[in-house]
């Protein structure tokens, strides 16, 4: 008699499923366009990059991603023929930006996730959600805990600052639009204070535009951060602002880019890289501030 004992199903598959799935049955889609960078770099980080066919053209993150996989979206537009030529499984993109391009996608009949996190803890859940997606849970999971820790490192090292800063974050500067609620979190987690904290708490960047730029210079923040989505922060530009001399950032010198691909993409960059970046000029600056005092 021929030998099936290769066809046997296998269990456990897939969270322990009750259900017998065959061995030889890939898990998940295996063949993912990913609209933005944050899935790329997560999947790249969980060994499961082999899943992904094309990619967007703003990914940088992590380098070799844009040599081996083809461009085939911007941010708000995408070459949909070019990702039907690429038959996905699945279409992987962010926020309300990205509805239309979603919409066309599945009336092509792609099956699409559009994630729609805003915050640090968003951005964990993100991880260990794509990871069981691709059937990746435990290395999402090790993966997850480990950005976490290495969050909480950088605040238990904030908490022996001898003072918070406080800390204009510029997304955009015509017209002038305030940090989305991650970036304040991460600029709390690094020893800083964001002035518009009421602003960070809302979603829509055209719901973070400053209706009078005077506000920041009453706010007087210690440190100002660009990072100015797509184009190069010009701190000269900002503090010819009209009444910004005032501004103790300005007065002090303290303006900083932070690149966009490290800090306004909601994925793994934000919890290492830009947080590290924030980190880096808080205790900078926390040393000139004792040096001053002396």
């Amino acid at each position: 008699m021929e030998n099936r004992e290769s066809e046997k199903p296998e269990t456990g598959i897939a969270g322990d499923s009750p259900f017998p799935v065959p061995a030889s049955r890939p898990f998940g889609p295996r063949r993912i366009v990913c609209l933005t960078e944050e899935p790329t770099e997560t999947l790249y980080a969980l060994g499961e990059q082999d899943r992904i066919v094309g990619i967007s053209g703003f990914t940088v993150r992590p380098a070799r991603a844009r040599r081996e996989k083809p461009k085939v979206s911007a941010f708000t537009s995408a070459k949909v023929g070019e990702i039907l030529k690429l038959k996905p499984d699945l279409a992987i993109g962010f926020s309300d930006i990205q509805a239309d391009i979603a919409a066309e996608l599945i009336r092509h009949g792609v099956e699409v996730w559009i994630s729609n996190h805003r915050s640090v803890d968003g951005i964990l859940d993100y991880v260990r959600r794509l990871g069981a997606l691709v059937g990746a849970s435990a290395k999402a999971n090790d993966y997850a805990d480990t950005l976490q820790r290495g969050l909480e490192e950088i605040r238990q090292q904030a908490a022996a600052l001898p003072r918070r800063p406080r800390i204009y974050f510029e997304e955009w500067d015509e017209p002038p639009i305030t940090g989305i609620g991650w970036v304040a979190e991460l600029i709390r987690i690094a020893g800083g204070d964001d002035v518009f904290p009421e602003l960070a708490a809302e979603p829509l960047a055209k719901q973070r535009i400053l209706a009078d730029a005077g506000e920041v210079v009453r706010r007087a923040p210690d440190i100002i951060l660009g990072s100015w989505c797509g184009k190069r922060f010009r701190p000269e530009k900002v503090a010819a602002r009209p009444g910004w001399h005032a501004i103790p950032a300005v007065r002090d010198g303290e303006l900083h880019e932070i690149k966009s691909p490290l800090i306004l993409q909601p994925g793994p960059a934000a919890l290492t890289d830009g947080v590290g970046e924030i980190a880096r000029i808080v205790q900078a600056w926390a040393v000139r501030w004792c040096s001053g005092r002396d």
